[in-house]
C-alpha cells in the first residue's frame, strides 16, 4: 500500500475531510490530494509529514519512515526487501525445527535456539502494539482456485518458502499468507488475478470468504463458509452460476479467514 493510500485510509477512518486536514495543518487541499492520489512527483517533505502523523495519530516517524523507503531507487528498496523476507522466512524455519524436527531436534540445541528467537522478539516488539505498521511481508504461496478445487500444492506452507510477497499494514499475524485467485466463482467481489490475505488467527464465521483445504484428496479452494444446521459445511461460490459444494467437517482440514484483497497485483 502506498504513503498516499495510507493517509488517505486513515484521515477517513477518522472521519476528516480534506478540507479539514488542509486547515489544521497550513497545507492546500490540491497539494494533499495529489499525495493522496499518487500523483505528486516527489515524497513529501518531512516537516509535512510530522504534522500528518500528529494530526492523523499515526506512530511517531512512521510516515517519514514510509516516504524515506519510497525514496529509494527500486533496486535499493527491493534489496532491502528482500532482505526483510529472507530474514522471515529464516525464522519460520527455526521455529520450524524447534517445533517438528523430527530427527533434526537430536542435532541441535533447542534450547539455545529458543532462547534467541525470545531475545530477537523481544528486541522487535513495541512496548506497544502499533495501531498501524508500514506494512507486513506476507508470503504469496500459491494460486487458489475460485472455481473447482484444485489439487493442493501451497509450497510447503507453513514454514516453506515463497515466490512472491505482498506488504500488509496493520496485520498482526504471523501466519498470515497470500494467494492469486484463479477462476471466477467468486466474482464479483474477487476476479482472476487478484491477491488475497489470509490470517489464520482470525476466528471463521458464518458466511466469511475463506481459503479451504480439503483432505482425501488433497485440494485448496476460495468460497463463502457457511456451517450448516445438519453438521455439514457449505462451500458457497458468491458467482450463482456455481453450485455450493457441502461436505462434512472431517474432509476439512483448514479454514482461515480472507481479510485483504489487493487488486491491483
Amino acid at each position: 500500500m502506498s504513503l498516499g493510500s495510507i493517509i488517505r485510509d486513515k484521515r477517513e477512518e477518522l472521519g476528516l475531510t480534506l478540507d479539514e486536514v488542509s486547515r489544521r495543518i497550513g497545507y492546500s487541499k490540491p497539494y494533499l490530494s495529489t499525495i493522496e492520489t499518487g500523483r505528486v512527483r516527489n515524497p513529501p517533505a518531512d516537516d509535512l509529514l510530522v504534522k500528518l502523523e500528529e494530526l492523523l495519530k499515526f506512530e511517531t516517524g512512521l510516515l517519514v519512515h514510509i516516504a524515506h523507503m519510497e525514496k529509494l531507487p527500486a533496486d535499493v528498496r527491493q534489496a532491502f526487501e528482500n532482505s526483510q523476507a529472507e530474514n522471515e522466512q529464516w525464522r519460520a524455519l527455526i521455529r520450524h525445527v524447534i517445533n517438528e524436527g523430527g530427527d533434526i531436534r537430536q542435532a541441535v540445541n533447542i534450547d539455545q535456539f529458543r532462547q534467541v528467537l525470545d531475545r530477537v522478539d523481544a528486541e522487535e516488539q513495541p512496548a506497544t502494539e502499533p495501531t498501524h505498521l508500514a506494512g507486513k511481508l506476507v508470503p504469496v504461496i500459491n494460486n487458489v482456485s475460485a472455481g473447482y478445487p484444485m489439487d493442493y500444492d501451497d509450497k510447503g506452507y507453513p514454514p516453506g518458502g515463497a515466490d512472491d510477497y505482498v506488504r500488509c499494514p496493520d496485520l498482526h499475524d504471523p501466519n498470515a499468507f497470500a494467494v492469486r485467485v484463479v477462476g471466477d466463482s467468486m466474482e464479483p467481489k474477487y476476479t482472476e488475478g487478484n491477491i488475497v490475505v489470509f490470517s489464520p488467527s482470525r476466528e471463521v464465521r458464518n458466511g466469511d470468504d475463506c481459503f479451504v483445504r480439503m483432505t482425501n484428496p488433497h485440494e485448496t479452494t476460495f468460497k463463502r463458509v457457511f456451517f450448516e444446521p445438519n453438521g455439514q459445511i457449505r462451500l458457497q461460490p458468491r458467482n450463482h452460476q456455481y453450485p455450493p459444494m457441502f461436505l462434512p467437517p472431517d474432509k476439512i482440514n483448514g479454514l482461515w479467514r480472507a481479510v485483504i484483497r489487493y487488486d491491483w497485483i
